[in-house]
């Protein structure tokens, strides 16, 4: 069984981002860039699949600039057996994305792609649903929890209500949730036997995909300050504030 992890590098979730002077976008220059956080739980799953035997390669998947290769490289370093960076400058948006993961799961005869549920950045949520639909596949959600076994996966969901359990077959799509595991941290040999494991570069065209985008951002802005609480006497205080002043009751 192989399976197909997508990854996305992020600007770190430590750093605090700036928006642009212009409000064209966020501001990436000379900032700490890493995986984003629900990819590398994606990943940890991808490896502990492998380690239980369901699993025989694991290819790590990402689309942007060269720079992106680092990102690889940690996925490498957590398991995966090589990885493919479809380069661009462009700005990718997530049905591009899906597109050209969709070449590549056809190219590849992936049984399972997981993926991160969103990305930290544009919190669009939108990459995976995308993917399961133009491969015409089951999909699974916000997954805290992957059975696989006898060509299905089971795989038990976080939604509103509380959880809930579907059973997929193969193949198919599983976007990762924060509870579905606990990343390990990534050794130096193994960072160092991760220089070893190959890369593939290719392009958009190389796979027939156009990556046009179909959004265009007007405007970014950094939400306003956030006011000082207030201290009240008395819960009729309290009562009348929030009647009168927010009117929220």
């Amino acid at each position: 069984m192989k399976i197909l992890v997508a990854v996305k590098r992020v600007v770190d979730y430590n750093v605090k981002v700036r928006v642009k002077s212009d409000h064209s976008g966020v501001d990436i220059a000379n900032v700490k860039m890493s995986m984003n956080p629900f990819d590398e739980i994606a990943v940890e799953e991808a490896v502990r699949l492998k380690e239980a035997g369901i699993a025989t390669e694991i290819v790590v998947v990402t689309a942007g600039v060269t720079q992106c290769q680092e990102t690889l490289r940690t996925a490498l370093a957590i398991g995966a057996d090589r990885a493919i960076l479809v380069e661009s400058d462009a700005d990718l948006q997530p049905l591009a994305v899906a597109k050209l993961l969709k070449a590549l799961a056809d190219k590849e005869q992936v049984q399972i792609m997981i993926l991160g549920k969103q990305a930290i950045d544009d919190d669009s949520n939108q990459t995976g649903q995308m993917l399961a639909s133009l491969l015409d596949i089951p999909q699974a959600t916000f997954a805290s929890k992957v059975l696989v076994a006898d060509g299905k996966a089971t795989v038990t969901r976080e939604v509103d209500g509380g959880l809930e359990t579907i059973a997929l077959s193969l193949p198919a799509v599983i976007t990762t949730d924060l509870r579905l595991n606990e990343p390990r941290y990534v050794t130096l040999p193994n960072i160092m036997k991760a220089k070893k494991k190959t890369i593939e570069i290719i392009k958009p065209e190389d796979l027939g995909v156009d990556i046009s985008p179909r959004l265009k951002t007007l405007k970014v802005e950094e939400p306003p300050k956030r006011t000082a609480g207030v201290m009240v006497a008395d819960v009729a205080a309290l009562v009348e504030k929030l009647k009168n002043e927010a009117k929220v009751i």
